[in-house]
């Protein structure tokens, strides 16, 4: 198992793109951060909504490391935490590199299970100019990268608070690589 650490909590009770920090939100088992528009058993991102409202909702908890809101100051954005629709801001926390299934600890009670990677859309760009560029590209492979977060399905509930401990859970090998949800 390896620790992190939670930076900051956000929730939007509306579809706007970012999310207002607080002091703590509360995570329920099955459904997501209460209060937020993306809580749910099924999906509720509006694109997904339209594909097909009856799909399960893989996105209840988005997390991004606040080690990319650092890479992206130092080139030149101003994103603070929550402006990137991000429900938990991580530290040392490799997100990107866990596997699907990896449970997420959040303070005394909460369990995620990350599904998958954020897909960034358009609205990133429309946020800053050039961001979205920032959070998804190609490596050397011609593979896209994304870089914009994780999401999870809340396993249990509780609350999470900035200051909390995270603690890293891997699944029984073989792990299967993240890719967009």
């Amino acid at each position: 198992m390896t620790s992190g650490q939670v930076t900051a909590v956000s929730s939007s009770a509306t579809h706007t793109f970012g999310k207002v920090c607080l002091p703590g939100i509360r995570l329920l088992a099955g459904l997501g951060v209460e209060g937020d528009a993306h809580l749910g058993v099924t999906v509720k991102h509006r694109s997904r909504v339209a594909q097909d409202p009856t799909q399960p909702n893989l996105r209840q908890v988005h997390l991004i490391q606040a080690e990319l809101h650092d890479e992206l100051r130092v080139a030149g954005f101003s994103v603070a935490a929550g402006e990137l629709g991000e429900n938990v801001t991580t530290r040392d926390v490799d997100l990107l590199g866990l596997p699907v299934g990896a449970l997420l600890r959040l303070g005394e009670e909460a369990v995620v299970e990350v599904t998958g990677l954020r897909n960034p859309c358009v609205q990133i760009e429309a946020f800053q100019a050039g961001l979205l560029k920032q959070v998804v590209g190609r490596d050397e492979a011609g593979e896209l990268v994304r870089r914009a977060g994780v999401m999870g399905v809340v396993v249990a509930g509780g609350e999470v608070r900035p200051g909390d401990t995270i603690e890293v859970e891997l699944p029984q090998p073989p792990h299967r690589r993240l890719d967009r949800v």
